[in-house]
């Protein structure tokens, strides 16, 4: 966000480099670019993506690709409009372990799938949350949308990943097609930063996704996906992703992170001089995820805040906690419940919010 603080910013202005405020200053200038990397804020990825796709660029994405549904649907429009090429950076996408499950699924290894679980608990201290302006955020000042989440930012793999699996094709994403969501905040946010939610996608496929920032200790991912004819495990006593028929044999595919970090970014540069690219996490797979994100902000009216009797301050992390929601979460995560369908006194159930139809955000349809 400020060039001249980094380490580096004296080489680059050494190497004669220039470096740009605004990525519209550096197309202004008459510079072209093959590839556009874009990994700032939330809100400025489809704003960004759309002006490199305008000036010529192929773009790989950090994710979330953006912040509501109608913001995506403008960057496919460019996309198919230019004729190049935008790539999101769910690297878990990329990872041969779930590239390769995904087409065990394809292929009908396993069965039709019943119900897909994830579950991650990661706390963030002070530092995370006051890092900038927009973290924990709903909307800038002047009104942008941001949603800055767990679920949509540092989960926002995990979730992604349930639609990416039970694509039909290897590019593709399952949609879902429904949404209820139980969202909470400790931290003095505007937005949550604990969440439970159950999606049904367009197979009527169950989906499960659990995430905090203020569990007592870090753990997950974790995930449970139940076919038919196997159960398919991540994380806890299993060391990679680990199939499990029912007939008692074992696949085990490896584990999402053993390819490097930026195996995204080498796959976008050997795409932009291969004649026939092979767009591994397009903007239509990354749809599903900002689709349901769209869903989850719509189901709950208010954000609640965690009763002060459970609340817990680590004066040593500088990080809110909240007593017992590891073994809560968990529970909920081995039962496939939401917290208001244990009984839990604080917990209140969203609405189901109807995706089938939905293209704006908030409120489903455009205002006339």
């Amino acid at each position: 966000p400020d060039a001249a603080k980094s380490d580096h910013h004296k080489k680059l202005l050494k190497l004669n480099i220039p470096v740009y405020n605004g990525i519209e200053d550096f197309y202004r200038d008459g510079n072209t670019s093959d590839l556009a990397v874009i990994s700032s804020p939330i809100h400025f990825h489809i704003e960004q993506s759309c002006t490199a796709l305008n000036n010529g660029s192929q773009v790989l994405c950090d994710k979330p690709l953006g912040a509501t549904v109608q913001e995506v649907d403008k960057l496919i429009e460019t996309k198919n409009i230019t004729g190049n090429w935008v790539m999101t950076g769910y690297q878990w996408s990329y990872s041969q372990a779930v590239r390769n499950l995904k087409r065990d699924i394809i292929l009908g290894h396993f069965g039709k799938p019943l119900r897909l679980k994830t579950l991650c608990m990661w706390g963030r201290d002070d530092i995370y949350f006051n890092r900038n302006d927009w973290a924990g955020r709903k909307q800038t000042e002047n009104g942008i949308w941001i949603l800055d989440s767990p679920v949509n930012n540092a989960m926002a793999h995990f979730l992604h990943n349930m639609f990416y699996i039970l694509g039909q094709k290897m590019d593709s994403s399952s949609v879902p097609f429904s949404v209820s969501a139980e969202c909470l905040r400790a931290n003095p946010i505007e937005n949550f930063d604990t969440c439970c939610c159950r999606i049904l996608d367009e197979n009527d496929t169950e989906l499960l996704f659990f995430g905090t920032h203020v569990s007592e200790k870090d753990s997950g991912p974790l995930f449970h996906f139940e076919f038919e004819d196997a159960s398919v495990f991540y994380g806890g006593e299993y060391d990679g992703i680990t199939a499990v028929y029912k007939s008692g044999l074992t696949k085990n595919y490896g584990a999402p992170d053993n390819d490097h970090q930026f195996k995204k970014l080498f796959i976008a540069i050997e795409n932009t001089v291969c004649d026939d690219p092979e767009i591994v996490c397009g903007p239509e797979a990354a749809r599903s995820q900002t689709l349901c994100i769209n869903g989850i902000q719509e189901s709950v009216k208010e954000i609640q805040t965690f009763p002060e009797n459970i609340l817990m301050r680590d004066t040593v992390r500088n990080r809110y906690m909240v007593s017992g929601i590891d073994s809560v979460l968990l529970n909920c995560y081995h039962k496939g419940l939401l917290l208001s369908e244990t009984g839990i006194e604080w917990a209140q159930k969203g609405r189901e919010i109807d995706l089938k139809e939905y293209g704006f955000f908030p409120g489903g349809n455009p205002p006339e």
